[in-house]
């Protein structure tokens, strides 16, 4: 079975502490400090590598941990930066962040950090200044991210066989590939996508079968529903449609029953080009396959949508259309006796569209930036929040950071704390909130008495 989907826990390592140490040496009665700082901690990387195929591995182990970084030594002796963890995932796989920001890994070699290692802390040889020459502290490293993400693998495929159950697609992608899909004459043979390649002279195509679709799969019916989102990486669809279901469901009701779920499920996917197979042409005489193959002619050219390529960028409009059939091709074929099946090959090695086509339409038209930086603006990351019995809380990461990385039971280190809180703005903004001397404040957790004046 294909496994496409994943939830894991990911933890970045713990940055090391840094030190807090002074030379001693001979004949050096007064050796100035020399404390080095804590290595970082390792962060956990996915890594796109296209010798993996499916998330099996994450049923056998669910979380991932990077080392954590060693701690500063004296003489300045920094500490090993802890070795980043990476995780191999498939093509295709669409990654959901701890902080709810989606990456898509689609090229080999691509990666991205999910949980990033925490920073080491400085030594105290960091901290000397003119009036603070011999510092007795020494900043803690910090925790690395961590949380579940969620990872949803959508296959690589150029072109997907789409249909109701007992079309003939799993037939039809044995005949015309390598693959060996399960065929059987009851519905939802296919429990999972399968894919395939048919080789040409200049290129190579994948094919999959997704699993049949029902009425109702955007929204969650049947088994098909579970593997829509394989269909967005194709950039050709081949619907799949039986001349007489041998359910005795009406054909054109099937078809518009699909691509109703299609749409529904993304509007972006009724732009993507489109070949109509009329399957099982055996089963039906000759002049009857020819009769049907005339009205969905027909009625695929009053649709006008179905053969706008509206969506395709200005820039790649004219290589498109050298591609791509004018029209929504028919053909009518078996899979048992090999009918029209060399014709689909060609026209599927001749009309499936460049990637470059399709990566722009996935990107509203806009072409794919190679680099993007983002500096965000400086502003306050913490609050002062005043409750009901007259208490006063400061909250917020950068105020949860400063405090983490010291020692408060270490006088020097609280000294320290707290000039950098003044120069944060915190005490002006507590005096802004009624705060006076004798005042209990709580920050980041830890309980703190000040004088403004002192």
């Amino acid at each position: 079975m294909l496994s496409d989907t994943a939830h894991i826990f990911v933890q970045g390592g713990h940055g090391g502490n840094g030190s807090m140490s002074f030379r001693r040496e001979a004949n050096v009665p007064k050796g100035g400090p020399d404390g080095g700082d804590g290595g970082r901690g390792g962060s956990v990387e996915l890594v796109c590598n296209d010798s993996f195929r499916d998330l099996q591995q994450f049923s056998r182990r669910s979380h991932y941990k990077a080392p954590r970084g060693r701690h500063g030594e004296g003489a300045l002796k920094k500490g090993h930066d802890g070795e980043d963890l990476i995780v191999n995932v498939p093509p295709g796989t669409q990654v959901t962040g701890i902080d709810g920001a989606v990456h898509d890994l689609i090229v080999p070699g691509q990666r991205v950090i999910v949980a990033k290692g925490g920073s080491g802390g400085r030594g105290n040889a960091r901290f000397t200044t003119p009036t603070r020459q011999a510092p007795r502290f020494a900043e803690n490293g910090l925790d690395g991210d961590e949380g579940w993400i969620d990872l949803r693998l959508k296959l690589l495929a150029d072109v997907g066989l789409i249909g109701v159950p007992n079309a003939g697609k799993s037939s039809l992608l044995a005949r015309i590939t390598s693959a060996r899909p399960k065929v059987a004459n009851y519905p939802f043979t296919t429990l999972s996508p399968v894919l395939g390649t048919i080789d040409g002279d200049e290129r190579q195509l994948i094919l999959a079968d997704i699993p049949g679709l029902i009425e109702g799969a955007s929204e969650g019916k049947g088994l098909g529903h579970e593997f829509l989102a394989h269909v967005e990486r194709c950039r050709l669809l081949v619907h799949v449609l039986e001349f007489q279901p041998q359910d005795g469901s009406d054909p054109v009701e099937n078809y518009e029953t699909i691509e109703a779920e299609i749409a529904a499920y993304d509007e972006r996917l009724t732009g993507l080009p489109r070949i109509l197979v009329l399957s099982k042409a055996d089963l039906v005489p000759p002049e009857v396959a020819e009769d049907a193959r005339v009205q969905w002619r027909t009625r695929l050219d009053a649709d006008q949508s179905a053969r706008d390529p509206s969506y395709v960028p200005n820039a790649q409009r004219e290589e498109w259309e050298d591609r791509i059939e004018p029209e929504v091709p028919v053909l009518v074929i078996s899979s048992a006796t090999g009918q029209g099946i060399d014709e689909l090959r060609a026209l599927l090695l001749r009309t499936v569209p460049l990637q470059d086509a399709v990566a722009a339409v996935d990107l509203g038209g806009e072409p794919l930036a190679d680099h993007r930086t983002y500096t965000p603006s400086a502003q306050r990351d913490w609050k002062v929040v005043r409750d009901r019995d007259g208490s006063f809380r400061v909250t917020g990461p950068g105020i949860k950071r400063l405090i983490a990385r010291h020692d408060i039971d270490n006088e020097e280190a609280l000294e320290y704390v707290e000039s950098r809180l003044r120069k944060m703005g915190v005490i002006e903004a507590l005096q802004e909130q009624g705060f006076e001397p004798g005042d209990e404040v709580e920050i980041a957790g830890v309980a703190f008495e000040f004088d403004p004046e002192a």
